[in-house]
């Protein structure tokens, strides 16, 4: 394995500028001039996204941003030791040791071991306290592979090890948590197996167990210190505390026993929990993984009170549970809302793109009429008993009759699904059933999101009840199910599903009935829709919308295959007019932005609108009402030429399911074009006053 660092990637007492920006700039040309980098400003811009995520500055004067990027070609660590400090964010002041750690996009298991084994060094204040006084980068080198396991760590005679007051024994201490969390669980003051040994500090008079999950986007470096800082938290009060790390050097989960004998968890998490079921019923306390690292002792301490309190919040598989604010307060509705829609779109997505395509292969094989025979063309025929049309029209009605199928399921899934990312998997079965509802009374996709709700936040509610503990194992596999589908199924029989069919059939009747100016507008409003924010919640709601209406198409009522020509060659235009630019003016671009252009064509071309995003989170105020232009302009075309498209998705290469597709292209062309151009005017002529790179501050 190569040297993870050098001497060469270690500077000592020097002034890298004010802010956190120009320091993580400067340990990004480190890399690169090790040519362990393919370019300084994509490694640069990845790390600082990280950090705008989460500030990585933890207690102790200690930094370590760290990102996973494209633009590194081996695992590397950097390291600076400031004069003056910067502050990257942490409560008790600004950094003087900071650690760059950067990882390939696709590092190895090894190295992601190593990376994240020297991140939980760092919070061991012998070993900060040699990096201080280490006089040389090779010191500094040999200090980081004696923590790492790759050399002797150096006798350095420098007093450092102590002179912070740290006792000799606790490294030893430090290292058998690390060697158990490396394992996937950290003992605290136990065994692996045993009851945990009362030190002293217990807060309570019982001896409480507690388990906890840490986790991190990039995985590298939050997720284990947080498991070790709490470990060491738990240690000093007498608590068993057993941790599972979730990070990108993989996972051990917890043994389910010792779940069971928990007396709550800590989610100390960015990220989604994998398996959260597992806890459902217990006590929690959530907060972001930086809060495991900055105060472990006061989410101990939360944990513990929390484990003695009936009132308590409790696991139960909804997503609300790992999504915290510092203070360990929930999600916001809105932003519940959001994650809740755009996870039941994406499930139904798969759903309707296979049986759109299908439905439109059989309307290629079969025709138009297919829809009216297909059923007893399948069913009274076969391969060797064709019907009159012959081979085609068998095979058309096969094709159409499975996508009719498959698309059976875009309300149910899409109200599962929504159900699924309010109350996990407990949410399931429920959403599907008042999805099911919604389909039989015509209630469209507008009743499965309705049902989809109901159905998710009644499992919830379920979910939260404090119950005995040989009841948790029926909870989220037949109480929630059986209470939320009555609850939420029977509200959409009893009250809600006739009206909004009612809605839906109204809502249908009248795009039917648009022709000439009307149909336009609703052209522009559909393109207007699909580019605003690029394959987000109103995106989505479009698309469903439109696809939402294939199934009431006919030779008789082609508003729908209008509507959904509209949104697909609309979604295309800002990818594709993204890469236009790119091309028309390079210099307005950066590299990184360069190189999305070329990845755009062939995004656009297969309609994928979030091609685009790359370019609108760089510069949102330019490119998000750029192509909102084109797109605009693409689907008012669309309305008013009459174009058809059969099916959902696929764009460019799905053209013998788009009726007209020669004006399908133009309108296409148009709306990139337009984009395009305006993009470029507004990049040339709207100034935009922001620091240089190297000083340009980052927000805490």
């Amino acid at each position: 394995m190569s040297d993870i660092i050098t001497p060469e990637l270690v500077t000592l007492d020097q002034n890298l500028g004010e802010n956190r920006s120009s320091v993580i700039r400067h340990l990004a040309e480190r890399v690169a001039a090790e040519g362990r980098s393919t370019e300084v400003d994509g490694l640069y811009a990845d790390a600082l996204a990280r950090e705008e995520k989460t500030s990585t500055g933890i207690p102790g004067g200690i930094a370590i941003p760290h990102c996973r990027s494209t633009a590194v070609s081996e695992a590397t660590l950097v390291m600076a030791r400031l004069s003056p400090p910067v502050d990257f964010g942490a409560k008790d002041g600004p950094a003087d040791l900071v650690f760059f750690i950067a990882a390939p996009d696709g590092a190895d298991q090894e190295h992601l071991k190593l990376l994240s084994k020297l991140a939980r060094s760092l919070i061991k204040k012998d070993f900060t306290a040699s990096l201080r006084a280490a006089q040389s980068p090779a010191d500094v080198v040999a200090l980081v592979n004696g923590a790492l396991g790759l050399g002797e760590m150096p006798a350095t005679g420098t007093a450092g090890a102590h002179s912070a007051g740290t006792p000799a024994g606790s490294a030893a201490g430090s290292r058998t948590s690390e060697a158990a969390a490396t394992l996937g669980t950290s003992p605290a003051g136990t065994d692996a197996t045993g009851p945990a040994v009362d030190t002293g500090r217990a807060t309570d008079t019982k001896v409480r167990r507690l388990v906890a999950v840490t986790a991190c986007p990039t995985g590298i470096a939050h997720t284990y210190m947080a498991a070790d800082s709490l470990v060491a938290a738990a240690k000093e009060r007498g608590i068993d505390l057993q941790v599972e790390t979730q990070g990108s050097s993989g996972a051990t989960p917890l043994d389910p026993a010792v779940i069971a004998a928990a007396d709550a968890v800590i989610f100390a998490v960015d990220v989604d929990v994998r398996d959260k079921q597992r806890f459902a019923g217990l006590p929690v306390i959530s907060s972001p993984v930086k809060r495991g690292i900055d105060e472990p002792g006061e989410m101990v301490e939360e944990a513990i009170a929390a484990a003695g309190n009936p009132n308590a919040r409790r696991v139960t598989g909804t997503a609300g549970d790992q999504q915290a604010d510092d203070d360990g307060g929930r999600d916001s509705v809105g932003s519940t809302l959001k994650r809740a829609l755009l996870t039941g779109v994406s499930y139904m997505i798969p759903f309707v793109a296979g049986g759109g395509l299908l439905i439109a292969l059989g309307f290629l094989l079969g025709g138009y009429l297919i829809t009216e025979t297909a059923d007893a063309v399948v069913l009274e025929n076969s391969l060797t008993n064709l019907p009159a049309g012959g081979l085609g029209e068998y095979l058309g009605a096969v094709a159409f009759k499975i996508g009719q199928l498959s698309l059976g399921f875009l309300v149910p899934a899409l109200a599962g699904y929504i159900a699924y990312a309010l109350a996990d998997r407990p949410g399931i079965a429920p959403g599907f059933v008042a999805g099911a509802v919604a389909g039989f009374m015509g209630a469209g996709f507008l009743g499965g999101i309705v049902g989809g709700l109901l159905a998710g936040y009644t499992a919830m509610m379920i979910g939260r009840l404090s119950v005995p503990r040989w009841l948790r194992s029926l909870m989220p596999v037949v109480i929630i199910p059986l209470v939320a589908s009555i609850v939420a199924s029977g509200l959409m029989f009893l009250l809600l599903g006739g009206p909004i069919a009612a809605l839906t059939a109204g809502l249908n009747d009248w795009l039917s009935s648009l022709t000439g100016t009307a149909a336009v507008g609703l052209g522009v409003i559909l393109g207007l829709m699909m580019a605003i924010d690029l394959g987000g919640p109103v995106n989505k709601v479009a698309y469903s919308f439109a696809v939402a209406g294939l199934g009431a198409a006919s030779i008789d009522n082609v508003a729908p295959l209008q509507i959904m020509a509209a949104v697909m060659a609309a979604g295309m235009v800002p990818p594709l007019a993204m890469a236009l630019a790119t091309l028309l003016d390079r210099n307005r671009f950066t590299a990184p932005e360069r190189e999305n252009g070329k990845a755009a064509w062939l995004l656009g071309a297969s309609f994928i609108s979030e091609g685009a995003i790359p370019f609108a989170a760089a510069d949102p105020l330019r490119v998000i009402p750029a192509s909102l232009l084109g797109a605009a302009a693409t689907g008012a075309i669309i309305m008013g030429a009459g174009v058809t498209s059969q099916a959902p998705h696929g764009g460019f290469f799905v053209f013998f399911a788009i009726g007209d597709f020669p004006m399908f292209l133009l309108a296409i062309l148009v709306g990139t074009v337009i984009s395009a151009l305006a993009v470029i005017a507004l990049k040339r002529y709207a100034t935009r006053k922001t620091p240089a790179p190297a000083t340009e501050p980052v927000a805490a």
